[in-house]
């Protein structure tokens, strides 16, 4: 059964009205059901077919006010390269050594993982460890380049991944409670507008077809698809 906060939250969405997006960052902002700070999630469903490989639409963007998570980044690099991620921030570096460690005692204190291309081979020993829990670098989304700084720069900045899943929805964080509602839209009309421009060729008719934002413990609040569709475009 629903606690007492989250009824009273429930009591102040119309849930036959699809609300403007600004509109819903505003009642999801004034909602909070839990004493820790939660994090705002969009969830956007997609008319795609992930089963496709051209509809698997997946990304990254780097939201202006970030997420509000500090991620504690390992980079897997040679030489030079190791120094450039210890000067960038990186708060893990190594080659070989950390591959160990992550095959021999499943070290996983870590939320992102960057490599550079020549250490690749080395890293696909432990892809079965990092595979599953989304942590595998990966050139599509920008975690396998030489541009270690840029990589790592961005991850701390509030770079998210994005990807639909197997039922054709994304669903991505955009901050926490406390960013307040106009730091909340703005992270918002960027994700949005990321996921809009990943559009792929082969998708027809209308590519956005739900939208809907929430807290950790909130409701969900539904958003007006074509107002999101202008907000999207415009952003």
């Amino acid at each position: 059964m629903a606690g007492r906060k989250y009824r009273d939250a429930a009591k102040k969405i119309d849930r036959d009205k699809r609300y403007s997006l600004d509109e819903a960052i505003k009642i999801v902002a004034g909602n909070q059901v839990a004493k820790f700070d939660e994090t705002v999630e969009m969830a956007v469903r997609l008319n795609v077919d992930p089963r496709q490989a051209d509809q698997n639409v997946r990304g990254t963007v780097v939201l202006p006010n970030g997420t509000g998570k500090v991620h504690r980044v390992l980079v897997l690099a040679k030489g030079e390269k190791e120094k450039e991620a210890r000067e960038a921030g990186a708060d893990f570096v190594g080659g070989e050594d950390l591959i160990k460690k992550i095959q021999e005692e499943n070290w996983l204190d870590f939320d992102r993982v960057i490599a550079t291309p020549d250490i690749m081979g080395l890293v696909g020993r432990i892809g079965k460890i990092l595979g599953p829990r989304g942590l595998m670098p990966n050139p599509k989304v920008g975690t396998v380049t030489f541009d270690i700084a840029k990589a790592v720069g961005e991850v701390k900045a509030g770079k998210v991944d994005y990807r639909v899943d197997k039922a054709g929805v994304v669903h991505a964080p955009v901050g926490k409670l406390s960013f307040g509602a106009q730091k909340l839209l703005e992270n918002a009309h960027a994700l949005l507008a990321a996921i809009v421009r990943a559009k792929p060729a082969s998708a027809k008719g209308n590519y956005v077809r739900n939208v809907a934002v929430s807290s950790t413990m909130g409701p969900g609040v539904k958003i007006d698809t074509a107002e999101a569709r202008v907000v999207a475009a415009a952003a």
